[in-house]
């Protein structure tokens, strides 16, 4: 598999600013941490990675505060996921909003720096309530493979993964998802960051 554009650029020796941007599972996520760890580690000195993920936020809020924590840092790549929280019904979002604002933000951002390769990411199930509140996750899930797939970006989909191991083995799945939404280090280690680093070419 080819590499993603921001590594290439990486192995040609240009330094590389990566913005991580969405819910809880990417501000909190240990995710983040060791892939700026691994391209630090393979690359030293060529890649920053800022992490503009904001608890319990929604695409709404993505498109709020866009100008802020992704426009401003004018980043040469952007890991982008909402759709979980898009999916929480208190928020009353629905499908055609978490298009819409998908879309709003990849043409602002592309608008305003073109250059910028846009990485969707989709992230794991939940389970108990955390799952109830979330009925229609995976419709939602797919808005993001299809504008993906529309508009050719690089698509990073956790879900399949972590779904057959829920299937398996809900004792693994809680250990590796202690509160039932948000992937621990070891969970981030085991299933997050090996897609990652496959997908993008690390």
């Amino acid at each position: 598999m080819k590499p993603c554009a921001f590594i290439e650029k990486l192995n040609a020796g240009e330094k590389q600013l990566i913005v991580t941007y969405g819910t809880s599972l990417t501000a909190e996520g240990a995710w983040v941490t060791s892939l700026w760890n691994a391209l630090e580690t393979k690359y030293p000195g060529q890649a920053t990675v800022v992490n503009s993920g904001k608890n319990a936020m929604c695409s709404i809020w993505g498109l709020d505060n866009l100008q802020e924590r992704v426009l401003s840092l004018k980043p040469k790549a952007l890991f982008l996921e909402f759709s979980v929280n898009d999916a929480y019904l208190p928020y009353e979002m629905t499908l055609d909003s978490c298009r819409d604002n998908l879309n709003a933000m990849v043409n602002l951002i592309l608008e305003a720096n073109p250059g910028c390769e846009i990485i969707l990411m989709i992230m794991n199930p939940m389970v108990d309530i955390h799952a109830d509140r979330r009925p229609r996750l995976e419709e939602f899930n797919d808005v993001y493979r299809s504008v993906a797939q529309e508009r050719g970006f690089m698509l990073i989909d956790h879900y399949p993964s972590w779904c057959e191991i829920l299937k398996k083995s809900r004792t693994q799945f809680d250990q590796l998802v202690p509160d039932g939404a948000h992937p621990g280090s070891e969970g981030c280690d085991k299933v997050i960051i090996p897609r990652i680093f496959k997908t993008i070419g690390l």
